[in-house]
């Protein structure tokens, strides 16, 4: 009826938004797997592991990276209007085509990260493994820890960027077409794999150790993004539009300048309590507080993480250059 007596399609008016939701938790929780495995491999590979002793997430975060990665693979197949020609993508190579390289990426850093969390099980939780060729699988997978880690680490660091790369691709939508965005969407995933590692961490130690990086993820993400902004505003005429949702304060555009105001407070305050539990003597034990506070601070960087991802995704799509 809108459409018949208006002319207006409320999906196309005033702007057409093919990317939704799904492909924003999409980007969201495939950076997250990411920066989850590039941490759970430092984790492994820190002093030749010193800090894998007694340390549950040294075999749990491995064994989310998977999980994580597959329930976001799950949003974009649901995205897919044709999902039944999804295997095509693997019937050619496009060399420079960046959805290739994805879809490739994606289908050796499932089962690489499969491999890794099977090799970091310990032998106690065997018993998970009902089929026979899994627990030999594991034993030997777990002679080869360290490569794994390794190729793990790399295969993150790849799928961190290529989060950005997918959308900054995108010429006609000047705001992802920036090379700084692959930049800061891999410093997000970094940054939000610390995050989840430290609330999966047991040990202080290990708390502490990521807590850390993360200090300096966010300080760098912190550093990146007024840079990306301060890029935008001083290219093209619609570069410099592109980034107007996010500092006009309307009713259309509400919810973009909501989310330049809560990661400017989220990624701040995130970083002062981090610095906080990072002063000297300040943490000798972990009692309820300590761990309340860290959970907090790794919590609003998740969140801080995910608001981008959604901000990007639907902002760039009220860009062009008519």
């Amino acid at each position: 009826m809108e459409v018949t007596v208006t002319g207006i399609n409320a999906l196309a008016f005033p702007h057409i938004h093919v990317w939704d939701w799904r492909v924003a938790l999409y980007l969201f929780l495939g950076g997250l797997s990411a920066g989850l495995a590039v941490m759970a491999a430092v984790l492994h590979l820190y002093r030749n592991g010193d800090l894998t002793y007694k340390e549950g997430s040294s075999w749990i975060a491995p064994l989310l990276v998977p999980v994580v990665l597959g329930i976001g693979m799950l949003f974009i197949f649901l995205d897919l209007e044709n999902k039944l020609n999804v295997f095509r993508f693997y019937m050619t190579v496009q060399i420079l085509s960046p959805m290739s390289w994805g879809s490739w990426g994606l289908l050796a850093f499932f089962p690489l990260s499969a491999l890794f969390a099977l090799g970091a099980l310990p032998e106690r939780h065997y018993g998970w493994l009902k089929l026979t060729f899994l627990k030999t699988l594991a034993r030997n997978m777990n002679r080869q820890l360290q490569c794994l880690a390794i190729l793990n680490l790399l295969m993150g660091v790849f799928i961190g960027i290529y989060t950005g790369v997918l959308l900054s691709s995108f010429v006609a939508r000047p705001l992802w077409n920036s090379s700084i965005l692959p930049i800061l969407f891999l410093l997000s995933a970094l940054s939000a794999g610390a995050a989840l590692m430290i609330i999966v961490a047991r040990s202080l130690q290990a708390k502490l150790f990521f807590t850390k990086l993360d200090v300096i993820l966010i300080a760098a993400e912190m550093t990146v993004l007024p840079l990306f902004f301060y890029g935008q505003y001083t290219s093209s005429a619609a570069h410099r539009m592109s980034i107007l949702p996010f500092f006009t304060f309307t009713h259309e555009y509400l919810w973009y300048g909501a989310a330049i105001i809560l990661i400017g407070v989220v990624f701040p305050f995130a970083l002062v309590l981090k610095m906080i539990e990072l002063r000297p003597g300040h943490v000798s034990e972990i009692t309820r507080g300590v761990i309340f506070r860290m959970h907090l601070s790794a919590t609003l960087v998740l969140i801080g993480s995910a608001v981008v991802r959604f901000a990007f995704v639907y902002a760039g799509q009220l860009s062009s250059f008519s």
